[in-house]
C-alpha cells in the first residue's frame, strides 16, 4: 500500500465519529453548569464560617455560664444553714442547695457529684454554707469531717435512759442512734468504772451518760460525743463521792442502779426518803415487801416508756422488781448529783412504803395497811 493512502487511513481512524463528537460537546456542557461560580463558593464558606463562629459563642457563653455555677464565680454572697436528716436522699439535699440558692443548675451538680464520687460523703448533720463555696467545696462541705460542722446544743436531763440519750442525740444531727449504740456497745473507753464491765452491749454505758448541756458538732465523731458524756461522769465522781461508793458497800454501778431508780421515782425534795425505801427492802428481805423492789418505774423501762398496768408485773426480765428480788441488774436511766448523792446518803427511816397523793406529793408508811387506808382518801386511786 503507497505511504500515503496508509496516512490517509490512519487519519480517518483517529478522527472521531459525529456521535463521539455530539457525546463530547454535551459532557463538556454538563461539565460547564456543574462548576459553581467563585462568588457562590465564597458566600458559603463566609456563611459555614460565621455558623462555626457563632456556634462556639453560643457553646462558650453556656459554657461560661456553666463553669460559673460549679466554680462559684461572680454570686451574690449569701450564707444558708443546711441541715440533712437520716431520711434525706442525695436529691433531697440538691433540692435545698437549689433553695437556698447555692447553687443554679440540680442536673449540673447532680452530673458533677456522679463523676467526683462526692455524692458518697454527704452526711447527716448541719452545716453552714456560702455561695463563696464552688461544687467541690459544697459536697466536702457537707461530709463529715467538714469545717464547716454547726455546732448544736443537746441538753440531757436527769432520768433519760440511753436510748432516749441517742434518739435525742440523732434528731439535733449530732450521729445515728445505730451508730452511737455500736460505739457504746464495742468501744473501750478509757475510765476505770468502766473496766469491769464488759464489751458487747451499749446498756454497759446506762447511768454513766451524765445528764448535762453539751455543745456537739453535726455530726460530731460518735466515740468523742459519747467520750464527752463520760468525761463529765468522771469529773462528777470525784475523790470525795469514791470514798463514799468505797464506804457503802454497794459497788458504783449498784448505787447508779439504785439512784436511777429515784430519779425515774421523783424529782422532788423527797429523794433521800425514797432512797430510804428502797434501802429498807434491800436489807431487810423479810419484812415489808419481802426483798421485793416492787418500783414501777422499772415497768416503764420495760414496757417502753408506758403507764404501767398489773399485766406489766408479769414481764419476765431481771429489771422487773415485781418479779425479781432485789435490784435490777444495771441502771435504768442516767441520774443526776442529786440522786446520787441521795443513794449516797440516805434518810434513816422505818419507812418500807410510799403512794402518791392527790396533792402531787409523795406519802411515806411504816407498813402497807397504812399506805392502803390512805389510798382509799385519795380520788387519784378511786
Amino acid at each position: 500500500m503507497p505511504q500515503r493512502d496508509y496516512e490517509h487511513q490512519e487519519r480517518r481512524r483517529s478522527r472521531p465519529s459525529q456521535e463521539e463528537y455530539s457525546s463530547r460537546r454535551v459532557q463538556a456542557s454538563r461539565s460547564k453548569k456543574r462548576r459553581p461560580s467563585a462568588g457562590r463558593t465564597a458566600s458559603f464558606v463566609l456563611l459555614y464560617v460565621a455558623g462555626v463562629i457563632g456556634a462556639s459563642v453560643l457553646l462558650a457563653c453556656v459554657g461560661w455560664i456553666l463553669a460559673g455555677d460549679v466554680l462559684a464565680l461572680n454570686k451574690e454572697q449569701k450564707e444558708a444553714t443546711i441541715t440533712i436528716s437520716n431520711e434525706d436522699s442525695f436529691g433531697d439535699v440538691v433540692d435545698m442547695l437549689k433553695d437556698e440558692g447555692l447553687i443554679e443548675y440540680k442536673w449540673l451538680f447532680r452530673l458533677f457529684s456522679a463523676v467526683s464520687g462526692g455524692s458518697d460523703k454527704v452526711t447527716m448533720g448541719t452545716y453552714t454554707l456560702n455561695t463563696d463555696m464552688d461544687y467541690s467545696a459544697l459536697l466536702n462541705g457537707m461530709s463529715a469531717n467538714s469545717a464547716t460542722k454547726a455546732e448544736v446544743t443537746v441538753t440531757i436531763t436527769e432520768g433519760m435512759n440511753l436510748s432516749q440519750i441517742f434518739e435525742l442525740m440523732e434528731e439535733r444531727g449530732v450521729a445515728t442512734a445505730e451508730n452511737l449504740n455500736e460505739q457504746a456497745a464495742n468501744y473501750d473507753y478509757a475510765f476505770d468504772f468502766l473496766q469491769d464491765i464488759p464489751l458487747g452491749d451499749a446498756n454497759r454505758l446506762e447511768g454513766f451518760l451524765y445528764p448535762d448541756t453539751y455543745q456537739f458538732y453535726t455530726p460530731h465523731n460518735t466515740i468523742y460525743a459519747i467520750n464527752k458524756m463520760l468525761v463529765r461522769f468522771d469529773e462528777i465522781y470525784d475523790e470525795t463521792m469514791r470514798a463514799q461508793v468505797a464506804d457503802s458497800g454497794y459497788s458504783l454501778r449498784e448505787i447508779l442502779t439504785i439512784a436511777s431508780l429515784i430519779e425515774r421515782e421523783t424529782d422532788g425534795e423527797d429523794q433521800a426518803k425514797i432512797a430510804s425505801v428502797i434501802y429498807n427492802r434491800l436489807n431487810n428481805p423479810n419484812a415489808g415487801t419481802q426483798g421485793y423492789l416492787q418500783i414501777d418505774a422499772t415497768l416503764v423501762y420495760l414496757n417502753g416508756g408506758k403507764q404501767p398496768t398489773e399485766a406489766d408485773k408479769a414481764i419476765d426480765s431481771p429489771y422487773n422488781t415485781y418479779k425479781y428480788k432485789g435490784l435490777p441488774p444495771a441502771p435504768i436511766a442516767n441520774p443526776g448529783k442529786t440522786a446520787i448523792q441521795a443513794a449516797l446518803n440516805p434518810e434513816s427511816t422505818d419507812y418500807f412504803y410510799y403512794a402518791l397523793g392527790d396533792d402531787g406529793k409523795h406519802h411515806f408508811f411504816e407498813g402497807y395497811d397504812q399506805m392502803q387506808a390512805f389510798l382509799a382518801t385519795q380520788e387519784l386511786y378511786s
